[in-house]
């Protein structure tokens, strides 16, 4: 079994290295500071780029301007335009009904409190904590997929787990509060920068450059060939 003060320390290391990085930890969702259109954004992003949410999103937002103006969209319309982000008729509907719960029930104020997000039509726990972090500046993992792979591959967990859940009760305890959203948003950057999917410039790896990471050392000889050259 770790040691988990021995593993909170080497957290701590590896969130400083990370913030050296990336100095500067912004949500890759473009959404202009407006909590309604983070939400749909999170929704949206669900087996779909960031970078084709951003596309579709300034369509969408630039037709609706106005959570309320989405809530009372033709619901045809809203499919036709999300449709670019997969699983559209789920997606419209989601959104739709979401801006409607929103500006009905919540007075167009973003719930503050994770069970009150929950009850979103789309919201589950990673677009919660995204949420919650990015609004309110509070704690949270955003589970990921740049977060499950990147934390498994440190070590944190077996790196073949794919478990959202587990990988946000563990790095919970192992991230300090304050720096859990910031985390999570430098490793959506690391993991498209360096720690890729496939393919991961290990040998450009700064967190395996000063021994925080020995996972390109340790892992079969399966994963070998999508490890890139070091």
């Amino acid at each position: 079994m770790k040691n988990t003060d021995t593993e909170r320390e080497r957290a701590r290391r590896i969130t400083d290295a990370l913030a050296e990085r990336y100095p500067e930890a912004i949500c890759s969702l473009r959404y202009d500071g407006e909590p309604w259109k983070l939400l749909i954004m999170g929704r949206l992003s669900a087996q779909c780029t960031d970078a084709r949410v951003n596309i579709v999103s300034q369509e969408l937002f630039d037709r609706f301007p106005t959570a309320r103006a989405v809530a009372d969209a033709p619901l045809e319309e809203l499919e036709a335009i999300v449709r670019p982000c997969g699983l559209f008729r789920t997606k419209a509907a989601d959104i739709k009904e979401a801006c409607r719960m929103l500006c009905d029930e919540y007075g167009g104020v973003l719930p503050d409190k994770m069970e009150e997000l929950l009850r979103l039509p789309g919201v589950g726990r990673k677009v919660a904590n995204l949420l919650l972090g990015d609004i309110y500046g509070l704690p949270g993992i955003v589970a990921d997929t740049h977060c499950i792979r990147i934390c498994g591959r440190l070590g944190f967990y077996p790196a073949d787990m794919r478990d959202p859940v587990k990988t946000e009760r563990i790095m919970s305890g192992l991230i300090e509060p304050g720096e859990q959203s910031d985390f999570c948003h430098r490793l959506v950057l690391f993991g498209r920068d360096v720690c890729r999917a496939r393919d991961p410039a290990c040998g450009e790896c700064p967190l395996a450059a000063a021994g925080l990471c020995t996972w390109r050392d340790t892992a079969g000889e399966g994963d070998k060939t999508r490890r890139g050259k070091s």
